[in-house]
């Protein structure tokens, strides 16, 4: 299968904090892949380190077979990469469909879903549009963060506890989302503390911890791996 993204012997610093040590991780496209670990593992530091988003990053980062660890962050989201990170970043003084139109295209050959498509696909932005950002419920931020990188044209989206704190209804809809995106090639790479959630949505989990894959294994895996996913997750 043809990488999507292909991390090698990762290393990334916060100052002088030393928080990833030599991660190694392959997403092949139309995968969806989660990162699992506890509270400060190195779940999201890993994300934000493909973004750019970190101090120092040693190591290498392939998107779509193009080195991109030298690359400031625009550059990186040129490849067809998008972060929703777990604050969602939803401007409060802009209505839902301004917050929607406010990215510009990632790519010039027309690449992203138009909006009528991210309003079939979430009817509560649809019927949401003129609101505003503040007035919008978790789990509609939630949506229209990721709503927003699909309109970009990225194939490739990093997610970020997209399920945390939403009531189950939502929480459903977004595991939709997912499959949906999968369906139509997306590539997924989730962080998630939310087992139940993530887990029957993945293709290949990595299990993190201080900062290292200290466990990877495919789907058809899980059952088997549960007694170690317990010990190293509490699961």
């Amino acid at each position: 299968m043809t990488a999507a993204i292909e991390v090698r012997d990762l290393h990334a610093w916060y100052g002088e904090s030393h928080i990833l040590h030599g991660v190694d991780i392959t997403v092949n496209k139309g995968e969806v892949v989660t990162l699992l670990g506890r509270n400060g593992a190195g779940r999201t530091t890993t994300l934000r380190a493909i973004m750019g988003l970190t101090g120092e990053r040693r190591g290498s980062i392939r998107i779509h077979g193009t080195e991109t660890v030298g690359q400031r962050t625009h550059r990186i989201a040129h490849h067809g990469i998008g972060y929703c990170p777990e604050e969602r970043g939803i401007f409060a003084s802009l209505s839902c469909e301004e917050n929607l139109m406010l990215p510009p295209r990632l790519r010039s050959n027309g690449a992203g879903m138009g909006v009528d498509e991210i309003y079939e696909m979430f009817p509560n932005l649809a019927e949401r549009r003129h609101s505003q950002g503040t007035r919008l419920s978790g789990g509609e931020q939630q949506m229209l963060a990721v709503a927003r990188i699909l309109r970009t044209g990225a194939d490739v989206l990093l997610l970020d506890e997209i399920s945390e704190g939403l009531a189950p209804v939502i929480v459903q809809a977004l595991a939709r989302m997912i499959r949906t995106l999968k369906a139509r090639g997306y590539t997924v790479v989730m962080v998630e503390q939310n087992f139940r959630f993530a887990a029957p949505l993945a293709d290949r989990l990595y299990v993190m911890e201080h900062g290292k894959i200290v466990e990877s294994f495919g789907a058809s895996q899980l059952h088997e791996k549960l007694p170690v996913l317990h010990e190293l997750l509490g699961v």
